[in-house]
């Protein structure tokens, strides 16, 4: 599945690779999906994928906020949040890696590739999905969370990005990093960080959401290193 269209600018080297996480390097966005679908029933809602697509991305009470707001549900955003992180615990400690991930990120681990992370996700929730995924997790240079204090605004603003990218030991300039994300408002964020991204978008996603991003693949599988100037696969 190729981006449409008006293309972007084709491929530039890159050098430091920011990865996202729910939706791109665990498969937790459908946990997600499942917890909201109950809730919104309950109260004769339905949580679709065009609301999903408002909140991917957001920080936890901020996505709680819109769902609430966009359905008009009879409970705060705060209650919504609680009820919805109680059943997030049941489930998210059994999220899986997705398909090619594995194999990309020990490749360029084994290159010394700097690799990094910068999610929504804060350190309660990220603890929680990634316990069975500690040695795979250990090989990133390091992890920005949600609740970083120096991530002052969530996606679809650059600030996640920017910050992850100045952790890297030297810090590489913007146009040096290339981002993988899944969300429109992590394409936006990436884009205003003033750095390349592949999109790899959940199939249920509306397609005109992904046209910004420079690359739109269907899975990691499919991703070519050599495309940005990184070792190839062997």
């Amino acid at each position: 599945m190729a981006a449409s269209s008006c293309r972007p600018a084709p491929p530039r080297p890159a050098t430091h690779l920011i990865f996202d996480m729910d939706g791109l390097l665990l498969d937790t966005e459908h946990l997600y999906t499942v917890v909201f679908q109950e809730i919104c029933e309950r109260f004769g809602k339905a949580y679709t994928w065009d609301l999903k697509s408002l909140v991917m991305g957001k920080k936890a009470l901020e996505g709680a906020q819109i769902i609430r707001d966009v359905l008009e549900l009879p409970m705060t955003k705060e209650e919504l949040l609680h009820e919805s992180k109680m059943k997030q615990e049941k489930i998210f400690p059994n999220a899986a890696l997705m398909p090619g991930v594995e194999k990309l990120i020990r490749h360029l681990h084994h290159h010394n590739v700097p690799i990094a992370i910068a999610t929504s996700s804060a350190r309660v929730t990220f603890q929680m999905k990634t316990s069975k995924h500690k040695d795979f997790f250990n090989l990133f240079h390091h992890i920005v969370l949600g609740d970083d204090p120096d991530v002052t605004n969530s996606k679809p603003q650059p600030d996640a990005f920017l910050v992850c990218a100045k952790r890297f030991h030297p810090s590489p300039p913007p146009e040096k990093c290339l981002v993988f994300e899944d969300s429109p408002l992590g394409v936006q964020a990436a884009l205003a960080a003033g750095m390349q991204v592949v999109m790899i978008p959940d199939e249920n996603l509306n397609q005109d959401l992904t046209k910004e991003a420079n690359l739109v693949l269907k899975s990691m599988e499919d991703f070519e290193p050599k495309l940005f100037g990184l070792p190839p696969y062997d």
